[in-house]
Order: structure tokens, then C-alpha cells, then sequence
């Protein structure tokens, strides 16, 4: 081909003159360059720039019309959600983004930008940013004026109870309502004598309340509910209901000794068994055979029992000696080893030589010279029914529960706990404050149990203390050391007034 040079053809992009300014542009429908575009046409034109939404101050939560409110953090996903969804004619244009624009937080106004697309003239595609005000004006929800003007007026209360003398199934059940938020719509607790009080400003807040406690422990339960008000012309009726709630007796750590047709229906388990572990059902385990079982909340309150000794009645004793008779068995998640002891009463030394020769089912982790809390069936005067029930049983002169680490404990005497725990904003009646003393030392018993027992602390949250120095660590040099909480098993504490200049905006 003549006057071919050999350069090679490339795909250039045409461009044309823009048909009102005249400056050269990449072709498009519309033959108008994009500052041209955003002159002749606003496609935000008629979309909402202002908006009212209304802030219950108490609660912290937002009116979705006409009457729900819904809890939302400022420039969190569900506020940005719930302020978009405000806006009327958006739909008719595509969201592509959106994001807080930060204000001051007394200021009551919330900017949102959003950036949105629309075709227009001739099929061009068009993206443009706006930004909308939403303006928040405080006003409370039914139940925060409710609770205002009155705060005992509620519509339903939750009356948690368990006959028994110690507090430590509360102190578990505390955590795991916190763990699960299940009492965050409770208007007042009450810490009331061998129990809890929850009021509620709704019925249904007191039913699934009651639900939740059914999953996490063994309970029975009852409710009543009490005329309040009467309106004749439009026959309306205000009631106040009470759900009672009763806890089973049977804690960890209890022996019980099973009715004659609890034992037939299990298998001939027992009839002395050790409650290991109480959620809602209950694990029982033969410490002279190793044998188990579940209970669940029907089977237990069709034949219910008490316990033949609680965990109060435990008794010190020191080991002189082991012999296993069975390797390790994994029964129900924990470890067991069936062995026979010698052990005598720590209150006897000195005074004494009685020596007990006992099995035990703590032969993996029982060695000479260890101290263990048990059951003095020796010397204990037993009166129970179900126990003049079995002809020619004969008891053991004691039954270890768990081994004791006090000794080692005495160590750390005075130094601060790596970890702590929360606790539920409870009112305390007179009683409870004149028995405050033996409630922080059975609280105290509870910190012991949940370093001791790994299954104990897998549905609870940990945090770390602030108290804390791990400085301490490295000055502990034995080998062997009280039972304590690996670190990796905390979690941080959340402090908002840390993150009060946080600058991160939300996108959608």
C-alpha cells in the first residue's frame, strides 16, 4: 500500500464536542459533557433534604411510625438503615452509597450523604451526592412515661426462687442473663430473700424472660394475673401478671441419694450419687462406679428430691494415700479415675488416729499429701426418708467431692484477680443487706468454683481487670499453683467515654 509508514493501528477513543460548551469529551447519549449534564438536569430534585425523626432519651431508641421503637447507636448500620428508610421517593432512583457526615452529639442533628444514580436524556447515567438532615427531637416511649411518672407501675413481674441456703445458682444465673442481655427490658430487679424479682413494663417481656430461664436451668413455673382497671364503654381490661418461678434444689457438688423408683428408672444408678453439673438438666455421677446420667426438668419434677447433704456441710480431709484401680474415663466431658484412698479428717489430727479407707473417684488428680473436701458420712446423723427407704444399705464413712487448693490460695492472698466479672443493677431489700457479709463470702466461693471448673466458665464472660499487673505472674515459682484463668479466655471491657473522638463513618 503506498505511503504505508508500518505504524501500527491502535483503538483510539473518539471523542466529540460538547453540543453547549464545546469542549472535546468521550461520546455519550445525551452529547453534553458531565458539568453540562449536572447544569440542565438535578435528578435530587423533590427527594427528601430535611426530616424529623423522633429520640426517646431514656431508652435511647427511635420511633419507626406509627408506634415501634427501635434501639439504634449513633452511626451504627441499623440507625443508617433506619434513616434511609425515612426518606420518601428514594426508591425511585438507585442508592448507590451512603455514610454519616459527623456532628456534634448535642447538636440533635444527624447528616447522612448519600450518593444516587438516575438515567436521564437519552439513556445517559447520571451519579450525584446530596446530603440530608435529619433533625432529632426527644420525646419518651409509652414505657420510659410509664416508668417516669411511676417507676413501681409495672405490667408483669418474673419472682425467682430456690429453697436452698446459699446463693451460688444466682450468682451463675447472673452471669448468664448479662452474657445473653435476656433481662436488658426489665424496668427494676430486686435482690429479695432466696432469690431475684424482675419487673416488666409488657407481658410478653415477662413470658420470654421465663423462656429464657428454662434453657439454662432446671425450673417449674406458675402465673397469676390481677385485675387493675376495668373501662366499661370500651371493655378494656388492665392487668397485672406474676409469673413464679421455682428453681430446682439440687446444686453441684450435692450428694443426693435417689428415691427407690428414680434409681429403678435409671438403670439402678446409685442409690448415692454426686450432682456434677446443673444447667437445664441435671448430671449425676456414681463416684464408686463411674456410672451416669441426665435428669431433664420433666423426669425431676415428676419425682422430685432433695439433696442428703448440700456443699455446706463439706468437710476437710487430707489424703495419705492413693492407689488407682481404673485408668482415666472420660464421663459427661470430664475426667474420672476410680481409686481407693486413705484419708483422715483434718480436725482430727492431733487428737486422734482415725483413718478412713474410702474410693473415690478423683484418683486423677488426688496424690499423698493433698488436701479434699467431702462428705463426713461418718460422723453425719442422717435422717433422710429415702434413705430408711434401702434395707441394709451400707454407707461409706466419706465421699470426696473435689480437690481443695486453700492452701496454695494462701500464695495470692491479697493480690488482685486478672479477671472480674459484671453484675446485674439490682436493688437489695433489709434482709439482704443484713446478710450482705455472707453474701460476698459465698460469692467469693463462686470466683474458686469458676477457676476450678473449666465447664463451669464456658457460657460466661470473663474480662480482664484493670487491677491486674502481669508482673505478678513471674514471681510465682512453683511448679504446681492454685487453679487460675488463662488470659486467652478474657475478654477486653468495652469503655465508650475512651472512643468519645472516634471519626469512623458508617457505609451502606
Amino acid at each position: 500500500m503506498a505511503g504505508y509508514t508500518g505504524r501500527s493501528w491502535t483503538n483510539t477513543p473518539a471523542s466529540v464536542a460538547c453540543c453547549k460548551c464545546g469542549i472535546q469529551m468521550v461520546p455519550n447519549p445525551a452529547n453534553m459533557c458531565l458539568n453540562c449534564l449536572r447544569s440542565e438536569v438535578d435528578i435530587t430534585e423533590g427527594l427528601q433534604k430535611h426530616a424529623v425523626i423522633i429520640h426517646c432519651p431514656e431508652c435511647d431508641k427511635y420511633l419507626q411510625p406509627p408506634r415501634t421503637w427501635i434501639k439504634a447507636q449513633l452511626e451504627s448500620k441499623e440507625l443508617l438503615t433506619f434513616c434511609v428508610k425515612r426518606l420518601k421517593n428514594l426508591n425511585k432512583l438507585r442508592l448507590v452509597h451512603a455514610e454519616f457526615i459527623w456532628t456534634e452529639p448535642h447538636s440533635k442533628r444527624i447528616k447522612v450523604k448519600l450518593k444516587v444514580q438516575k438515567e436521564v436524556l437519552n439513556g445517559a447515567v447520571l451519579e450525584q451526592s446530596y446530603v440530608v438532615e435529619f433533625v432529632q427531637q426527644e420525646h419518651m416511649c409509652e414505657s420510659c412515661s410509664r416508668v417516669q411518672a411511676n417507676p413501681d407501675q409495672w405490667v408483669a413481674s418474673v419472682q425467682l426462687r430456690q429453697h436452698v441456703s446459699h446463693r451460688r445458682t444466682f450468682f451463675y444465673l447472673e452471669q448468664m442473663i448479662l452474657k445473653h442481655g435476656a433481662a436488658a427490658t426489665a424496668i427494676k430487679i430486686k435482690q429479695m430473700d432466696q432469690g431475684i424479682d424482675f419487673f416488666f413494663s409488657n407481658r410478653s417481656h415477662g413470658v420470654k424472660f421465663v423462656e429464657f430461664l428454662g434453657k439454662v436451668v432446671l425450673i417449674r413455673s406458675r402465673h397469676d394475673k390481677q385485675l387493675v382497671s376495668h373501662d366499661l364503654k370500651s371493655n378494656n381490661y388492665n392487668y397485672k401478671y406474676t409469673f413464679s418461678v421455682e428453681i430446682s434444689p439440687i446444686c453441684r457438688e450435692d450428694l443426693i441419694c435417689l428415691p427407690p423408683k428414680v434409681a429403678v428408672s435409671l438403670g439402678n444408678l446409685g442409690p448415692l450419687v454426686i450432682c456434677t453439673k446443673v444447667t437445664n438438666s441435671i448430671a449425676l455421677l456414681d463416684p464408686f462406679t463411674l456410672r451416669h446420667c441426665f435428669l431433664d426438668s420433666d423426669q425431676y419434677w415428676r419425682s422430685s428430691f432433695k439433696s442428703l447433704l448440700t456443699s455446706r456441710q463439706l468437710v476437710e480431709y487430707i489424703v495419705l494415700d492413693v492407689e488407682i484401680v481404673s485408668p482415666d474415663v472420660n464421663v459427661g466431658g470430664s475426667r474420672y479415675a476410680l481409686a481407693d484412698a486413705q484419708v483422715a479428717r483434718l480436725s482430727d489430727f492431733g487428737k486422734n488416729d482415725t483413718i478412713f479407707n474410702i474410693r473415690t473417684h478423683l484418683g486423677h488428680i488426688l496424690n499423698p499429701g493433698d488436701y479434699a473436701l467431702g462428705y463426713d458420712l461418718y460422723a453425719a446423723n442422717n435422717n433422710d426418708i429415702e434413705l430408711e427407704k434401702y434395707k441394709g444399705l451400707v454407707l461409706p464413712d466419706a465421699i470426696l467431692i473435689k480437690k481443695n487448693y486453700e492452701e496454695k490460695r494462701q500464695r495470692k492472698r491479697g493480690k488482685a484477680r486478672s479477671w472480674k466479672l459484671k453484675s446485674l443493677n439490682m436493688e437489695i431489700d433489709e434482709k439482704g443487706k443484713a446478710e450482705q457479709e455472707k453474701v460476698n463470702s459465698e460469692y467469693e466461693q463462686f470466683m474458686k468454683d469458676l477457676e476450678e471448673n473449666p465447664d463451669m466458665r464456658f457460657n460466661i464472660s470473663l474480662y480482664r481487670s484493670k487491677e491486674y499487673q502481669p508482673s505478678e505472674i513471674a514471681s510465682m515459682t512453683d511448679g504446681e499453683d492454685a487453679p487460675s484463668i488463662p488470659l486467652e479466655e478474657l475478654l477486653a471491657d468495652l469503655d465508650l467515654s475512651e472512643d468519645e473522638n472516634g471519626d469512623s463513618n458508617m457505609a451502606g
